[in-house]
């Protein structure tokens, strides 16, 4: 049997899109991975985090809970995280999990000064991107989905930063070489999207910004969708060596 990847869960999607299941489902998905082939721990409810060991990887999810509230389910992920990112497990955070990776390594984590991404933005790489593992193949510009107001305002000491968008400088970074963390969402789907756009809308409005508009700027996010199979096959390859 193939080792199975852990996806820690450390919250829930709004409540109008529960009915397309829960993250864990959507990055399993996304992912290409049989049920068999994850275990789902759900640290906000206050699962206990596994030993490291016997794991291909480990994804964390996104949240609506804030990382700089420092909540002890969250540093408790956080703890776990650092010591498995210096024992050298392959590790991708995605939008809360990119933000925690961030804050368990050192970074800085707080409030966008440019104000909540919502939609489909538009993703350029850095250069260094074109000798990373997972985005070595994807073009210097391509579109992903993203909802969010923190941001990783300094990366962790060591970090390469990969990816950045017209509001976040950070995007993307990777710690060593088997550590990723994506501001991004590539586990979305466009109504995923747009359910969120709806979800934020009277927000996005007091911000000055349409949500008509956002919605219908939505659109397929293909590249930024296979950046979780390209961490499975890589992290498979370094769990077989």
């Amino acid at each position: 049997m193939k080792a199975p990847f852990l996806i820690v869960e450390t919250g829930q999607p709004a409540l109008r899109l529960r009915r397309y299941g829960r993250f864990p489902h959507w990055i399993r998905v996304a992912a290409g991975l049989e049920a068999s082939e994850a275990v789902v721990v759900n640290v906000e409810r206050g699962d206990a985090l596994p030993r490291r060991e016997g794991f291909a990887g480990v994804i964390v999810t996104g949240s609506a809970a804030m990382v700089t509230d420092k909540a002890d389910w969250s540093e408790r992920s956080a703890d776990w995280l650092r010591d498995a990112a210096h024992e050298g497990m392959s590790l991708l955070g995605i939008c809360y999990g990119h933000q925690l990776l961030a804050h368990a390594l050192g970074g800085e984590v707080a409030d966008n000064p440019a104000g909540r991404e919502s939609g489909t933005v538009r993703i350029d790489l850095h250069p260094p991107a074109q000798e990373d593992p997972l985005f070595s193949s994807m073009p210097l510009t391509f579109a992903a989905h993203s909802t969010h107001v923190q941001t990783v305002l300094r990366p962790p000491e060591g970090a390469t930063v990969l990816a950045r968008s017209e509001q976040d400088g950070c995007h993307a970074f990777r710690w060593r070489d088997r550590a990723w963390g994506v501001q991004f969402h590539p586990e979305f789907a466009t109504h995923h999207m747009r359910g969120y756009v709806a979800f934020r809308g009277e927000e996005l409005k007091k911000a000055g910004r349409c949500p008509t508009t956002i919605a219908r700027d939505v659109t397929a996010a293909p590249q930024a969708r296979k950046l979780l199979r390209r961490f499975v096959k890589h992290a498979r390859g370094l769990h077989a060596r």
